[in-house]
């Protein structure tokens, strides 16, 4: 059995540089590199979802103002007509002079829905494509626009 001693490679140390490599961490440049990877891939990620809070808005939108048509289709039918342009959508919640046969509330909450900006939707009897036209404009709140600010309207 050989003895142990200055040619053992197992009693020899560890050189010295192999030591301060591992001893020493990352460099600037790898630090550097790898911000820039991160920063990369969120930017990939990140664009992905930037239009979806508004595309989303536009879809809840679309489909409250499906869920206020019921509402005002319920209302004729038991009213015979749907409520003016003045009676607003208000009549859904509270029934206005007039009409005796309100057999409301037609809306559950006890308050007319804003859309998901929080505008009021814009609600006209008779309509210009319908018996009525229930409108939200948008993100920007006002009349036309493109992409996330354009109107949604109750016309199919």
């Amino acid at each position: 059995m050989p003895r142990a001693g200055k040619d053992d490679p197992m009693q020899r140390p560890a050189p010295r540089i192999r030591r301060r490599a591992r001893e020493r961490g990352m460099t600037l440049i790898e630090i550097l590199v790898v911000l820039v990877l991160i920063g990369i891939v969120l930017g990939i990620v990140g664009g992905n979802f930037l239009g979806r809070g508004e595309k989303a808005k536009a879809d809840a939108a679309r489909i409250e103002i499906g869920q206020i048509g019921q509402a005002l289709d319920l209302y004729k039918l038991e009213t015979g007509r749907y409520p003016s342009t003045q009676e607003g959508l208000q009549a859904l919640i509270a029934a206005p002079p007039g009409v005796p046969s309100w057999n409301g509330p037609y809306w559950k909450k006890s308050a007319v829905p804003k859309d998901p900006w929080g505008n009021e939707y814009r609600y006209a009897s008779p309509g210009q494509a319908g018996a009525y036209d229930i409108v939200s404009y948008g993100a920007d709140g006002k009349e036309g626009g493109e992409d996330v600010n354009r109107d949604i309207t109750s016309a199919k």
